[in-house]
């Protein structure tokens, strides 16, 4: 990727030096039973806030963080790219709202090691980055980048500019109502057909994230040749039949709750070619 203003975020709140102490002492802590289950609900993209807030996470100021490992200049190099990313984002969404007549609220991303609280209850690492509504911030450790390439067989900055520009397509859904909306459909429905809108969530996201991509490149020239491919690449790579696959073996569709590889490719291109809102209604197709 190309950013050749080099700018970078205003927004971006820096826990790195915490060493992952994430306050899970003092007071009341969260029972590892809950944390466990918690975890396992993020990563199947179920909200962790019904099982992290009627967990009763204390309030009470954390205690002093284990000291953080010295950090290396790579990873310093990640944590200004994801600023420039962050800063992208900015621009476009701010450009395309003011279109619309209307304002961006930026959101906030917090840059962390291990574990952080959040206002969506206690992140971990383990859970991939996630965006909390109620905080209006995107948390990210850095070392998700090393497993999207490690793992995932991921790698590319375009991939890891993906990633971001998802979760701020989260950010973009909570302005605009959808996300509330669909957490309380979800509510009224049955396990499964939740599991259905949260799969359009997500693909949606995913089309987010191509809008993202597509007013960037127009505007900017971001994109350099083999960009959209490692966008695709980490698309593939975090379906729901891909990761199921790998961890048990076999695919249950009734499970999904982000979509097939085939979907969240299909949606970031839709996004990426048109360049609209409106190209991104998943809510209102037939076909995902």
């Amino acid at each position: 990727m190309l950013f050749r203003n080099g700018r970078e975020s205003d927004n971006v709140e820096d826990r790195r030096s915490e060493g992952g102490g994430g306050g899970f002492g003092g007071g009341r802590s969260i029972g590892v039973g809950t944390l466990v289950i918690a975890l396992v609900a993020m990563y199947f993209g179920i909200d962790p806030r019904v099982i992290l807030d009627t967990a009763s996470v204390s309030q009470s100021p954390p205690p002093a963080a284990r000291p953080a490992a010295p950090r290396s200049p790579a990873e310093d190099e990640l944590a200004r790219f994801a600023s420039m990313v962050l800063a992208d984002t900015e621009d476009t969404w701010g450009a395309i709202f003011s279109a619309g007549g209307g304002q961006y609220r930026e959101p906030r991303m917090v840059l962390y090691t291990g574990a952080t609280r959040s206002a969506c209850g206690v992140g971990q690492a383990a859970m991939g980055p996630f965006y909390c509504p109620a905080d209006q911030k995107v948390y990210l450790d850095l070392s998700f980048f090393n497993e999207l390439k490690d793992r995932f067989r991921a790698p590319g900055d375009f991939a890891q500019a993906y990633v971001i520009a998802h979760e701020v397509g989260h950010h973009v859904q909570n302005l605009l109502g959808i996300s509330d909306k669909v957490q309380r459909a979800r509510e009224r429905v049955s396990e499964r057909q939740g599991n259905q809108l949260s799969v359009r969530l997500e693909l949606q996201a995913d089309c987010l994230a191509g809008v993202w991509a597509h007013h960037a490149d127009r505007s900017r020239q971001v994109l350099e040749a083999g960009d959209v491919e490692e966008a695709l690449g980490a698309a593939t790579a975090i379906g729901d039949d891909q990761l199921q696959r790998q961890s048990q073996g076999r695919v249950m569709p009734d499970s999904f709750t982000h979509g097939s590889s085939a979907q969240r490719v299909r949606w970031f291109r839709i996004g990426l070619e048109k360049g609209s809102l409106k190209a991104c209604d998943t809510f209102n197709t037939a076909r995902l």
